[in-house]
């Protein structure tokens, strides 16, 4: 009777898959805390419209950080929140739940996770490694002896694994994502052009004119900041070219770490994954031209999954619902 959860804790996002429903929330994973009475005000999407907006009595975080806990007691209570919602209140059964963590936590990181979980209101609560569930969420065939590799590009962190016979083979893991080209953006505005913007305006342009390679047609945007000589209100034009170049060095990090993994593949593993390509999940598999980047640098065909930001979410839910072979591949923690 009890409900089987698939959770995709991210540092942008946390996104629920239930097993027999498909993906039943994709909630911000932001937190809004009363200072005074250092008590939850706001979690979720109604927490992220305060951000950049709140007064000093409210602080509005983020719990997680680069792909692991923050703040624990925070995570936790976002958790139980979310679970509620889900499953209800009053309970028959306490949910069975997989909960995914980026490649290479610490053993403490990981025992942060799992026992948030089991204080938020499981019965069970397993970890799989991100790669791994996109790659299960992405529909890829990791059961079969053939190289498949997955890049999964997240809020905090970005991801790549070799993965055969439903192990990962060869992995690596940078702790660079979509905060950090926000950040970037950010970064490139103030100093050329001497204003402050803030984080959701950094993420609007990201998503709006941002591009990982150059476009044909630029595009351009009005961005309204703070003019950091006068303390007064501005609005300024940025172009997808400007976007670009401000995004140019977390960017080649991502690159980077892709092609250290592929020079660390095996041969064999190495002809399957050129003939069959790599497959781009998580929210920065969205940014125009990033499949056309990886490709260009990598010389490997890139393309990106069906529904790349719930990929996650959905594999851990599949992990769960073929728990047995999951457990017998020992890649459950």
């Amino acid at each position: 009777m009890a409900k089987r959860i698939g959770i995709d804790l991210g540092t942008v996002n946390v996104i629920v898959h239930v097993a027999d429903k498909g993906v039943v929330l994709h909630e911000p994973s932001v937190v809004a805390i009363s200072v005074k009475e250092n008590k939850i005000v706001a979690i979720g999407q109604e927490a992220k419209e305060m951000l950049g907006r709140n007064p000093e009595s409210i602080e509005v975080a983020r719990p997680l950080q680069d792909g692991v806990i923050a703040d624990y007691v925070v995570t936790e209570a976002m958790l139980r929140y979310f679970l509620n919602r889900i499953c209800g209140r009053v309970r028959f059964s306490r949910p069975v739940v997989m909960l995914t963590v980026p490649v290479g936590v610490t053993t403490v990181e990981s025992r942060a996770v799992r026992d948030a979980a089991l204080q938020a209101g499981a019965r069970e609560a397993h970890l799989i490694a991100e790669p791994l569930a996109s790659a299960l969420g992405a529909g890829m065939p990791i059961g079969t002896p053939s190289g498949n590799m997955v890049v999964d590009l997240g809020g905090g962190t970005s991801e790549a694994a070799v993965i055969s016979l439903n192990d990962v083979v060869v992995s690596g893991s940078v702790r660079v994502g979509g905060n950090l080209l926000d950040q970037a953006i950010q970064a490139y505005i103030r100093r050329k052009y001497n204003l402050h913007v803030g984080e959701p305006t950094a993420e609007e342009i990201k998503i709006n004119i941002g591009s990982a390679l150059l476009l044909d047609e630029i595009l351009s945007m009005e961005v309204k900041g703070r003019d950091q000589m006068t303390g007064l209100p501005r609005t300024i034009t940025v172009t997808s070219s400007e976007a670009t170049e401000a995004m140019s060095e977390p960017l080649a990090e991502i690159v980077s770490m892709i092609r250290g993994v592929l020079q660390r593949t095996p041969p064999e593993l190495a002809s399957d994954i050129v003939d069959r390509g790599m497959v781009m999940t998580g929210g920065g598999a969205l940014l125009r031209n990033m499949d056309r980047m990886l490709t260009q640098e990598t010389g490997v065909p890139c393309f990106v999954a069906e529904d790349p930001i719930e990929c996650v979410a959905v594999g851990a839910g599949r992990a769960l619902e073929n728990y047995a072979i999951m457990r017998r591949a020992n890649v459950l923690q």
